[in-house]
């Protein structure tokens, strides 16, 4: 079964001279979640906006649903919704107009009941009849929402879709995205909670000065590079750590106060840990207390970009 999403070689050249995509080849499943992570200016936004044809790429291909961008347009934007950062909205249109309106704009019937679903599920029902300058900032965000889903599109762009959004709406989101990945929509996700897209993607791509740094299985990638550490909190500060346990790769903690021992668990084993006390003890060392904390994809992401720099 081809991909629904086939990105093969992407360059975007700007005409200064700026490579904002460097040979991005990219396969996205239908139903797939993938976050696509990046710092700004990375080209995360450059990319989407060149497989919604928004934008024009320099070279290479991009097909949706085996639709090419380039010489097949209509039938490959008509797969695809996009929910934007901004909030580009009319602030005098009623809010189920706004949701008509798009569905019109790509040809079809009005599917009142359709429309009906999209908004109870967004919490938008009672407000259908408000005009959008009514709305809060939360709201709105929840009509671009709308906008983006009234086609029933089969690849859903969410890109920052919860940024400066209050904490019940983005659970209203997570939840709504879950609904269409069961329902078989391609979700490509942006965000700067990288918790989220630790929660919820499938896989992870990481994005750096226009090339893919890496894309991989969310559940393997914390496995193969997430790192715990155990906190080791000392009842006296540690001027410098003894020769003695060098070969633990120790590092001095907060205030000097705690030592931090980086680990790999595999398979639910502490390598090392019951030698490290001991040899610990015998430095002469009083422990107070000991804490382990595992690494997220946040510390991962950024591990990546500091040694892709």
């Amino acid at each position: 079964m081809p991909p629904m999403l086939d990105l093969r070689d992407v360059r975007k050249t700007y005409p200064n001279g700026t490579d904002a995509l460097k040979g991005v080849s990219l396969r996205i499943e239908q139903g797939e979640i993938l976050a696509l992570l990046g710092p700004n200016g990375a080209g995360k936004t450059t990319l989407i906006s060149i497989i919604c044809g928004i934008s024009t790429m320099t070279a290479g291909s991009v097909e949706v649903g085996g639709h090419d961008v380039a010489t097949d347009f209509r039938a490959a934007r008509q797969l695809i919704g996009i929910v934007p950062q901004e909030l580009s909205l009319d602030p005098f249109a009623r809010v189920g107009n706004c949701l008509r309106l798009s569905r019109g704009l790509f040809g079809l019937p009005r599917g009142d009941s359709t429309i009906e679903g999209i908004l109870k599920k967004l919490s938008l029902w009672d407000k259908r009849d408000n005009r959008v300058h009514e709305l809060s900032g939360g709201m709105k965000r929840r009509v671009l929402i709308g906008k983006a889903l009234a086609h029933e599109p089969k690849v859903l762009f969410l890109d920052e879709p919860t940024a400066g959004v209050d904490v019940e709406l983005r659970k209203d989101m997570w939840r709504t995205v879950r609904d269409l990945k069961e329902q078989g929509t391609t979700i490509i996700l942006t965000t700067h909670y990288i918790d989220e897209a630790e929660a919820i993607a499938d896989r992870v791509g990481v994005i750096s000065n226009g090339e893919i740094l890496l894309v991989e299985e969310t559940e393997a990638l914390m496995h193969r590079m997430g790192r715990k550490e155990m906190i080791i909190e000392l009842q006296e500060p540690v001027d410098e750590i003894p020769e003695s346990l060098s070969a633990y790769g120790l590092r001095r903690g907060r205030n000097n106060r705690s030592l931090v021992y980086s680990y790999v668990s595999m398979a639910g084993k502490r390598p090392g840990i019951t030698s490290l006390l001991t040899d610990i003890s015998a430095a002469g060392f009083v422990l107070r207390d000991v804490q382990t904390r595992q690494s997220s994809l946040e510390d991962i992401f950024v591990d990546l970009l500091r040694d892709a720099a």
